[in-house]
C-alpha cells in the first residue's frame, strides 16, 4: 500500500482499453498495492462494493474519459485511465444502502485485458489462496475505514464514495471546444461518428439558445430559448403529486411530455426532483419497475437523503448522454409516480391501486428530508457547461 502520492501526469489517449474489451479484475493483493492510505488511486476511491468483482471477467462498457460534474456544476471534467464495466454498478451495501446505483469507475491498473477465448486460470495453491485471503482482509479494512467523512455538526453520518470524490479524481475541466474528446468518443467506441456529430450539433444549438436569451428579444428566440428537447415547466405554486404504490416488476408507461410539463415548476422540479430533456426521450416508453428508491447520498455533502415519497427506477432506462455530448456516466434516472402510468401486460392502461393517477397538490416541500440534494437527480450540470435546471 502506498502513501499519498501526487497525481501522475498522463499524455496521449485517456485510456488504453476500448469498448468491448474483455478484462479481468485483478486480485485483492494487486489492487491493494496500487492504493494510498485513503484507499485511492489518483484521487479515485476503490470502494468495498467493488471487492466482489475481484477475479471476475467483465466487458468494458464505456471508457470514462469524461464525466459531467454534478457537484459544482462546472460542466464536463476529464478523467484518465478509467472505464465503466458492464453489469458493475454500486449496490450501496457499504454506504448506508444508498440506492443511486452509480456505474462504478475502474482504473486500468485494477484490470488486466484478457483474450475472450482464454480459459480462466486453474485453482491456486493453498499458500497463494491464504495470501490472497489475507490481502482481501487488509483491503476490506482499509476500504471500510474510508467510507465515511467526518460527521456533521449534529453527529450525522457523512459518507465518502466515488461520486462524492469525483472532482478530486477528475480535477481538469473539459471545455466544449476541446475537439479531442470527440475523437476519443469515436476511437474508444463510446459513440459512433453520427452520434458524435449529433452531440456536437446539439451542443452548439444549446449554446446559441443560451446566448439568445441574453441578447435577443423574446419574439426572435427559437422555442423561447429552450434547450434541445424543449422542456418547460408550467406549474405555478405547489407542484402536484400522485401515489400509484408501484412495485418492482410492474409494467408502466412514461407519460407524454405534454402531461409531465404541468407537474414541473419553472426550474423543472417536482418537489425537489428534476425532470430534464434526457428523460423526455423516454416519454411514451413502456418499462418495468426495477425498484422503489427511498434513500440516496448527496454527492456534495455526503449526507444520506431520505425521501418522504419514494421515487421509481425503471429497468433498462439510463441517461444515455444523447443531449449531453455523449457523457458515458449513465445515471439511472429517478421518476416521480405522477410521471408514470400503470399498464397491463397486454399493453392497455391499468387502474391505479390508490385512486386517480393525477393526485392533488402536495405543497412545495421536497421529498428529501432536508431540502434539495446536489447530484444527478436533483441539481446538476449540463455537459456543455451551462446550468441545467434540475436533473435526475
Amino acid at each position: 500500500m502506498l502513501n499519498a502520492t501526487p497525481r501522475r501526469a498522463r499524455t496521449g489517449p485517456p485510456a488504453a482499453l476500448r469498448v468491448g474489451d474483455v478484462v479481468e479484475v485483478r486480485s485483492a493483493a494487486e489492487i491493494l498495492a496500487t492504493l494510498d492510505e485513503r484507499g485511492e488511486l489518483d484521487g479515485l476511491p476503490f470502494m468495498p462494493e467493488m471487492l466482489r468483482f475481484c477475479g471476475r471477467r467483465l466487458v468494458v462498457h464505456k471508457v470514462a474519459h469524461k464525466l459531467c460534474d454534478t457537484i459544482e456544476r462546472s460542466g464536463l471534467r476529464r478523467m484518465d485511465g478509467a472505464v465503466h464495466l458492464a453489469g458493475a454498478r454500486c449496490d450501496g451495501a457499504a454506504h448506508g444502502g444508498c440506492q443511486t446505483a452509480c456505474s462504478l469507475y475502474w482504473k486500468e491498473e485494477w484490470l488486466r485485458r484478457v483474450d475472450p477465448g482464454d480459459a480462466a486460470p486453474d485453482g491456486v495453491s493453498p499458500e497463494e489462496a491464504a495470501r490472497e485471503e489475507e490481502a482481501r482482509r487488509r483491503l476490506a479494512e482499509l476500504l471500510a475505514a474510508n467510507t465515511r467523512r467526518p460527521p456533521g455538526p449534529d453527529g450525522e453520518v457523512r459518507y465518502r464514495c466515488q461520486a462524492t470524490e469525483l472532482l478530486r479524481a477528475a480535477p481538469e475541466r473539459l471545455p466544449f471546444r476541446d475537439l479531442r474528446q470527440y475523437v476519443w468518443d469515436v476511437r474508444t467506441g463510446n459513440a459512433g461518428l453520427l452520434a458524435t456529430l449529433r452531440g456536437i450539433l446539439i451542443g452548439l444549438f444549446n449554446r446559441f439558445q443560451h446566448l439568445s436569451t441574453r441578447v435577443l428579444p423574446p419574439w426572435l428566440r427559437i422555442k423561447g430559448g429552450l434547450r434541445w428537447g424543449f422542456v418547460k415547466g408550467t406549474a405555478t405554486g405547489p407542484t402536484p403529486t400522485a401515489h400509484l404504490d408501484l412495485r418492482p416488476g410492474e409494467l408502466v408507461r412514461v407519460k407524454r411530455k405534454e402531461e409531465i410539463l404541468p407537474t414541473l415548476n419553472k426550474d423543472l422540479l417536482n418537489r425537489g426532483l428534476g425532470f430534464e430533456e434526457e428523460m423526455a426521450r423516454y416519454c411514451g416508453r413502456v418499462a418495468r419497475v426495477a425498484a422503489r428508491v427511498e434513500r440516496c447520498i448527496d454527492e456534495r455533502t455526503g449526507r444520506m437523503l431520505r425521501m418522504k415519497n419514494p421515487c421509481i427506477v425503471l429497468e433498462g432506462v439510463v441517461c444515455a448522454g444523447v443531449y449531453n455530448l455523449n457523457c458515458p456516466r449513465e445515471f439511472v434516472p429517478f421518476w416521480r409516480e405522477i410521471w408514470l402510468e400503470r399498464v397491463s401486460e397486454n399493453g392497455g392502461a391499468a387502474t391505479s391501486r390508490n385512486g386517480p393517477v393525477n393526485g392533488p397538490a402536495n405543497g412545495t416541500a421536497n421529498d428529501t428530508a432536508n431540502g434539495t440534494a446536489s447530484g444527478p437527480r436533483t441539481t446538476g450540470e449540463r455537459a456543455d457547461g451551462e446550468d441545467r435546471r434540475g436533473a435526475f
